[in-house]
């Protein structure tokens, strides 16, 4: 096939134990799915069913690699998540079904541009300035789940220059994997190459440039960005 413009191949992240790469279709974010996290924000956790966001698939960034500070901001936050990447997709999946559908896991950051986020959310708007950037989702590459099996305790945690900001377990989600993939499939046809970033512990603060974040899941993997 032939396009009329340039267009290049499709976001990938590396899989460990293969030379082939996995291609990402979307990444969806679950928003305020740790207690602390939600009371941190200044919300009540147990007052909203799970809510969603998307970010370009093309935001994209392997660990190790550098994070440009984005324009137009002067607080961008880190948020470390448990990232689950799907083999297959439907809609309305039962949650007792939905494991079957991920292919993987993986570690990632959910970037934020907080400042852009506050005004967003002060004046109704949408969050894509603040949550959607380039660059805007580090992360490592996949494990796949006969590699892993499917982590569902373990310690999350990051770090900025070494020192511990976030400290949690993936057993605290508020939302389950098999819960998230199951209400998001009522909201969205889900397919292959779906990233699931499936929500954050308390500790997100600011970086600057210059900054090393260092974050991982326990016997998932372990992500490293320098801010460029």
């Amino acid at each position: 096939m032939s396009y009329v413009i340039p267009f290049g191949e499709p976001p990938t992240l590396d899989v460990l134990g293969t030379d082939q790469r996995f291609p990402v279709r979307r990444i969806y974010c679950v928003g305020r799915n740790y207690a602390d996290h939600a009371i941190e924000m200044g919300h009540d956790p147990d007052a909203e069913p799970p809510f969603f966001f998307q970010k370009p698939a093309d935001s994209i960034l392997p660990s190790g690699g550098d994070f440009p500070y984005p324009p137009m901001s002067k607080d961008v936050h880190y948020e470390i998540e448990l990232v689950a990447a799907l083999g297959s997709g439907g809609t309305d999946i039962p949650a007792e079904k939905a494991l079957e559908c991920v292919f993987g896991y993986a570690v990632g950051i959910d970037m934020t541009r907080r400042d852009l986020q506050a005004e967003a959310k002060k004046m109704g708007r949408p969050w894509e300035v603040g949550k959607a950037f380039d660059f805007s989702s580090p992360c490592t590459r996949i494990h796949t789940v006969r590699q892993l099996g499917h982590p569902s305790t373990g310690a999350i945690w990051l770090k900025v220059n070494g020192d511990t900001r976030q400290q949690s377990d993936i057993s605290h989600m508020i939302w389950k994997t098999p819960e998230i993939i199951a209400h998001l499939s009522r909201l969205f046809t889900l397919a292959a190459g779906d990233l699931i970033f499936t929500g954050t512990p308390a500790g997100v603060g600011p970086i600057v440039p210059g900054d090393l974040i260092q974050g991982g899941v326990e016997n998932v993997d372990e992500i490293k960005i320098q801010v460029a």
